[in-house]
């Protein structure tokens, strides 16, 4: 007798695919949109501050950055493991507390390197070249927000636990919380208001410290007091070592950590190299960048989302769902830079004024600067996107070696090197370095759809288990 596939077993259609992601999706997106904000809130009120103030935060953040996103690959192979998890045993408890427990491990291995590294802000960006005065500032920017780094990555490690139970909610109200005591403590503490001192950079940093220390707070109040989270027993015995557990993650962890950095340091020696056009071309470069990363934030969504559905049907050997998870937050992505990249072109200077006052002679240059800034970069809109989901994708499958040597060449060799040479090489200025991005970007894009094009030839997907 033949018997029928049970419905529950049976690849999902693409309509029932498309509302599983979009339903994970839209908070993380929201979410991802809320970090941003926290630092574009830092440049809003620091760029009030005057160009100068600016271009130290720009230089500071992004080297903070640089380091934090390495540490954010690392713990970011929590998300498909646990997916692959559920996706073999729905009701597992100890393999995810497990993997949960190895990312705090993590977290704690990386923060205290990279803090001592951040302390001594100035003098890396003095050996880089840049501006005694600026580098300075920097560092005083520096010293009182790289405290917000554990706080951050802890706080990852629980939206990775919660995403991949595909509840993410709780991430974005945490969040959305943490952009509102940010934008409060800044309005206090750089311009001394109601009373309090006025600390200008290092109230920046103080504020973010808060933020994250305050959503920290709330998402271990949400895993320790939820239903459905609380069975998990997260922070029981923490401390407990588990060597196979982080040796694995590590494995795992380490190529997205590098991949990260490699994005992240393009545009960090990006920020260096306007430095050494001049302090308007780093402000205006800060400017162009916010708004691309506020776009970003969807696809950046939409990739975790692709992680946790891929992983999904990775866990369960099912290649009908993972290649359907994989494409339904492909084209939604796509989609949605295509339209932010029409937008940019439609309304660079309104855009722009966003972040500086056009009517200020002051900033002439820096708003000019910007606006040109915006028009390429609405051109690797959909690159950006399409370069991030992929990655998304592949991760799901537990594939980031490759998908790191991509990155590699893409963005430094591609990307840095192709904008180097435009922006002093042909005379190009801060234009060069943004043509570049988007060269490098491209490259990278059509490498990562093209191997996840290939996931079966490569044995990328598990095969399914025959009939007993």
């Amino acid at each position: 007798m033949i018997h029928a596939r049970p419905l529950s077993d049976r690849p999902p259609p693409w309509r029932r695919e498309l509302g599983a992601t979009v339903r994970l999706a839209w908070p993380l997106v929201l979410t991802n949109l809320t970090m941003s904000l926290i630092g574009a809130s830092d440049v809003l009120m620091i760029g009030w501050l005057g160009p100068t103030q600016l271009a130290a935060a720009s230089l500071g953040f992004n080297f903070s950055m640089l380091l934090a996103i390495f540490g954010m690959g690392l713990i970011t192979a929590a998300s498909p493991m646990m997916a692959s998890e559920v996706g073999r045993r729905s009701n597992s408890v100890r393999d995810i507390r497990r993997t949960f427990r190895q990312a705090l491990w993590l977290t704690a291995a990386v923060s205290i390197p990279m803090m001592l590294i951040l302390w001594h802000t100035g003098a890396v960006l003095r050996l880089l070249g840049q501006d005694e005065q600026l580098a300075a500032l920097a560092q005083r920017y520096i010293r009182a927000s790289m405290w917000s780094i554990p706080l951050f990555l802890a706080t990852l490690s629980l939206r990775n636990f919660i995403a991949a139970l595909e509840r993410p909610l709780w991430s974005l109200v945490t969040g959305a919380t943490g952009v509102v005591a940010n934008v409060v403590v800044n309005y206090l503490l750089i311009f001394g208001n109601h009373g309090f001192p006025r600390l200008e950079l290092v109230g920046a940093g103080v504020a973010s410290v808060a933020s994250h220390a305050l959503m920290l707070a709330l998402m271990a109040l949400v895993v320790t007091r939820d239903r459905q989270f609380r069975r998990y027993r997260l922070f029981g015995r923490w401390w407990r070592s588990d060597w196979q557990r982080f040796r694995q993650m590590a494995r795992l962890g380490l190529p997205i950590a590098v991949s990260h950095s490699f994005e992240a340091g393009v545009f960090t020696a990006a920020v260096l190299l306007m430095g050494w056009i001049s302090t308007a071309a780093v402000a205006a470069h800060a400017v162009a960048l916010q708004l691309a990363s506020l776009t970003f934030m969807v696809p950046m969504g939409l990739a975790q989302a692709a992680t946790v559905r891929v992983g999904i049907g990775h866990g369960r050997a099912d290649a009908a769902h993972v290649r359907q998870a994989g494409w339904t937050a492909f084209w939604l992505g796509t989609g949605f830079m295509a339209a932010m990249a029409a937008l940019m072109l439609a309304i660079p200077g309104p855009l722009a004024g966003l972040f500086i006052d056009r009517s200020d002679p002051a900033n002439a240059e820096v708003a000019a600067l910007a606006v040109s800034f915006l028009v390429i970069a609405a051109l690797f809109q959909v690159f950006d996107g399409a370069q991030v989901i992929a990655q998304g994708m592949l991760r799901g499958l537990h594939d980031t070696f490759v998908p790191m040597l991509f990155a590699l060449f893409g963005y430094w060799i591609v990307g840095i090197g192709v904008g180097a040479w435009l922006a002093f090489g042909r005379g190009w200025g801060g234009v060069g370095i943004w043509t570049g991005l988007a060269t490098g970007l491209g490259i990278v894009a059509v490498l990562m759809l093209a191997r996840w094009l290939l996931r079966d030839r490569l044995g990328l997907v598990p095969a399914a288990p025959g009939p007993d």
